[in-house]
């Protein structure tokens, strides 16, 4: 990446602070732009949801990896639980939906309490393993909620074999005018649910998938405590990428964890952070990080700029901590700061291998929350950050209670945010869709077919206020 004019600024930037100039392009097609990273991570989009509670759970694990993308497991999590969650899913189809499953004699309140919990908005109604109906929210509507299903599910189904090539099953869906089926083995038996939707971004997405073929995901671990002890089980687990996490991350607190992990020869990638310069990513590296996160303050739920001064806008941050690992051979994941999918475009141009999102995520039916509805009945899930007195307290359940009032009178973070979900783009997917093609269209702009090229290629500016306002849509006329 250069500078316009190379007229670098003595300042530091914020994604908001820069814009990127249009140049020469012979990439022909926005489909045709690879974006899988180099980084070890196996990462098909450049997309990485951050450790986070009340963000990264089992379905959001799910649903980001067959899209390419990779969830961190959060570190408060009983490893009892995340070992669990990584063999749950390990065990998922790379094409089909994990289905909401029913019983006829179920009522209408168990469907009403499942079907938030998957943006697709259905139950498979099963008997002896095999679908016999489907529920949506609007069969549901203006019945009692004592009914039992077999009385309101809709009996005429189309049904898919497992096996259909996804460009088949669209347009099986499409003549048969349904949102989804249900697809059986052999045997007739539930595998799992395709949506129109989802049959299409199949042919459009790659899964990020092991060596196996099994979806990925990562686990994070803090740097108290048995390191070792965690790390090595959740490499025993099947966990894809470990990430040795903490707020402040160039300490010898981390060097130390980072070297017991190291010491295990964990045999995939080791992520580290977060530091915002490159005496913390040299650091980082010498003690064994192959990618380092970089962002300390930029976050929608984090307060620590706020309440301690310390941090660095994340445009420099990220564009001067990538420069050091590229020197080392490493790799950085941009962590934190990103609004908009020009925001994940920038971290991409600024040398960035994947891009961490944590809030953003936040408001979807994929997020581990429970669904609420506000006053004026919007749909939202709560959201805290991770040094908030909120998370705290889930960490330090097990201390004594002077211990766990202490560390809470130190809180920095949100405690209680409300996500609302868009409407438009209720779903994790339908996010990931906006974002990955604002990245391509990037790409093209830039003439670079890859994410390397991409980021060698681009061409930066430095805008004003007035600049990235007018830069954003008008959604009513100025009149």
């Amino acid at each position: 990446m250069r500078f316009l004019n190379d007229q670098r600024p003595p300042y530091d930037l914020t994604y908001d602070d820069v814009f990127m100039v249009p140049r020469r392009s012979a990439v022909g097609s926005r489909q045709g732009v690879d974006l899988s990273s180099h980084d070890g991570s196996g990462t098909t989009i450049p997309l990485v949801v951050a450790n986070m509670t009340a963000i990264a759970g089992r379905r959001m694990a799910e649903t980001v990896a067959r899209r390419g993308g990779l969830v961190v497991i959060p570190q408060d999590i009983p490893l009892d639980v995340v070992t669990e969650v990584v063999s749950w899913v390990k065990r998922r189809h790379l094409v089909l939906d994990t289905p909401i499953v029913l019983v006829p004699q179920a009522t209408v309140a168990d469907a009403l309490s499942l079907l938030p919990k998957r943006a697709h908005g259905a139950g498979v109604v099963v008997a002896d393993g095999r679908p016999v109906g489907i529920v949506t929210e609007s069969d549901l509507t203006g019945v009692d909620r004592f009914t039992q299903l077999s009385q309101v599910m809709s009996k005429d189904l189309l049904v898919l074999d497992a096996a259909i090539d996804p460009r088949e099953a669209f347009n099986r869906l499409d003549a048969a005018h349904r949102r989804l089926a249900p697809a059986v083995d052999a045997d007739g038996r539930l595998v799992g649910l395709l949506s129109r939707k989802a049959a299409l971004r199949a042919t459009l997405y790659t899964p990020a998938t092991d060596a196996a073929g099994r979806l990925r995901v990562a686990a994070a671990v803090g740097i108290n405590g048995d390191v070792a002890g965690r790390a090595k089980a959740l490499l025993d687990a099947g966990v894809d990428t470990l990430v040795v996490d903490t707020a402040h991350g160039h300490q010898e607190g981390m060097l130390e964890a980072l070297k017991a992990v190291r010491a295990l020869d964990p045999g995939v990638p080791v992520a580290a952070g977060n530091v915002v310069a490159a005496e913390g990513v040299r650091d980082l590296i010498a003690a064994g990080a192959d990618i380092v996160k970089v962002g300390v303050g930029p976050g929608a739920m984090c307060t620590t700029r706020m309440m301690t001064g310390v941090g660095r806008p994340q445009f420099s941050a990220v564009l001067e901590c990538a420069a050091e690992a590229r020197r080392h051979g490493r790799h950085v994941w941009a962590d934190g700061g990103v609004r908009h999918p020009r925001d994940v475009a920038m971290a991409l141009a600024a040398g960035a291998s994947n891009v961490m999102i944590g809030s953003w995520f936040a408001g979807t039916h994929e997020s581990p929350g429970d669904l609420q509805q506000s006053a004026d009945g919007r749909l939202y899930k709560e959201s805290f950050g991770m040094a908030s007195a909120r998370a705290v307290r889930n960490r330090t359940a097990e201390e004594s209670a002077y211990d766990r009032a202490r560390k809470g009178l130190f809180e920095e973070g949100i405690s209680h945010s409300r996500m609302f979900l868009d409407p438009a783009r209720p779903g994790v997917e339908d996010l990931i869709d906006s974002i990955i093609a604002g990245v391509r269209s990037a790409c093209t702009y830039a003439g670079a077919g890859s994410l390397e090229e991409f980021t060698e290629r681009a061409v930066v500016g430095v805008q004003s206020a007035a600049g990235y306002a007018e830069g954003k849509p008008l959604h009513a006329s100025w009149s």
